[in-house]
């Protein structure tokens, strides 16, 4: 049986093989969730449409008289009053189901005051690298109007490494206190695991999750063969040391698969392609709408309508890969570990921990998901079993 086969085996399985159920509160919740999550999008794009047809010529004439004549002012003006009204359209909402509906299910930790915080926090670096990467776009769109999305592109790839070069260091203890992890057995279990793969383990830490979640997560971090390991607290306190081994060995899969390099590829090749969809999309569209031409500021909500589209439809794309290397990093932990019960009980007590839906319906993980149903990787699990029966 090849490879590619053993991996996608557990897609012939049906729920009825899986081995977990789900409660029906966390049915509940998942319900809910989408449905806000639905909701949301819905109204997304319909701000969208609304602001990219009309409502950038309508912006643009609240600000121009203000800006004066400069297009720098113009352009952040009406970016400024676009982001705003997108914000008080989706924070009700946003709220409802990242607060409200968290406390209700027992899962957040957070208080109000707590919340607000990090929303603040996170607006506030939006602001910041939301600002820059308009302005380099902007200059790109006025200086270099053949090539811009070609120069965009290369852009978007070197921001790309530079946030991964600042998220474990800077990024992730803007929201969590990062500590390391004290459990000398643990470290070393898990730089065991990395020996031998090319990977330098440079960090082992625990981050926070707890103050604000009862959900758990583990994470790599950083570029190149040096990675720091992020840990949630929640992850640490609550799983056995072979079950974070088997959550660890996952992250170790993408690595020694080339995961993070092919999804630089990836995500630069539909930016590229993106990026020139806009070019020849907005070209025709932008004068057939009323606007001076797409370059101009009172376009950009047309900018992101044509964006947003694009990643609306190539969306499912996407997430078929992601799912593909999620089920490769799955097998290399089991291959690597050796130790079925410990992989399915991590896989069990993050479904349980998480309110995760077991066996969603085909289509939904077409559309939406990034990772396998956890019944499928439970199966999976089993399959690994089978095959290396003595």
């Amino acid at each position: 049986m090849s490879y590619i086969k053993r991996i996608l085996r557990p897609l012939l399985r049906t729920a009825d093989d899986a081995d977990s159920t789900e409660t029906a509160e966390t049915k509940a919740y998942v319900r809910q969730k989408f449905k806000l999550r639905m909701v949301s999008v819905a109204i997304s794009f319909a701000y969208l449409i609304y602001m990219g047809v009309h409502g950038g010529l309508q912006l643009d004439a609240i600000v121009k008289p203000w800006a004066n004549g400069n297009q720098w002012l113009e352009l952040f003006g009406v970016a400024g009053l676009f982001a705003v009204i997108a914000e008080a359209i989706s924070f009700p909402i946003d709220f409802y189901s990242g607060f409200v509906i968290e406390h209700k299910f027992g899962l957040s930790t957070q208080s109000f005051g707590a919340y607000m915080w990090k929303w603040f926090k996170m607006n506030a670096l939006m602001l910041v690298f939301g600002g820059l990467l308009l302005a380099g776009l902007y200059a790109l769109l006025w200086h270099f109007t053949a090539w811009w999305w070609v120069l965009a592109t290369v852009g978007v790839l070197l921001v790309s490494v530079v946030i991964g070069k600042l998220m474990p260091v800077v990024l992730v203890p803007i929201f969590y206190k990062v500590t390391p992890v004290e459990d000398q057995s643990l470290v070393d279990r898990l730089k065991t695991i990395a020996q031998g793969t090319g990977l330098t383990v440079s960090n082992v830490s625990r981050f926070s999750m707890s103050k604000e979640t009862k959900k758990a997560n583990a994470f790599l971090s950083g570029m190149g063969s040096t990675k720091h390991v992020m840990l949630g607290d929640t992850l640490v306190d609550a799983f056995t040391p072979e079950e974070i081994e088997a959550v660890f060995a996952h992250e170790v899969g993408h690595y020694v698969h080339g995961h993070i390099a092919k999804g630089i590829v990836m995500s630069t090749i539909v930016t590229l392609l993106s990026f020139f969809v806009c070019n020849v999309v907005l070209t025709n569209l932008a004068p057939a709408l009323g606007y001076a031409s797409f370059t101009a500021p009172a376009a950009l909500p047309l900018f992101f309508l044509v964006l947003g589209v694009f990643s609306l439809l190539i969306g499912p794309f996407e997430k078929a890969v992601s799912r593909y290397f999620e089920r490769q990093s799955d097998w290399y932990s089991l291959e690597r570990m050796q130790n079925v019960p410990a992989h399915k009980a991590a896989f069990k007590r993050l479904a349980e921990i998480n309110k995760a839906e077991l066996t969603p319906p085909k289509w939904k993980v077409l559309l939406f998901h990034t990772h396998p149903p956890i019944n499928e990787r439970l199966a999976m699990a089993d399959r690994f079993a089978e095959l290396n029966k003595a």
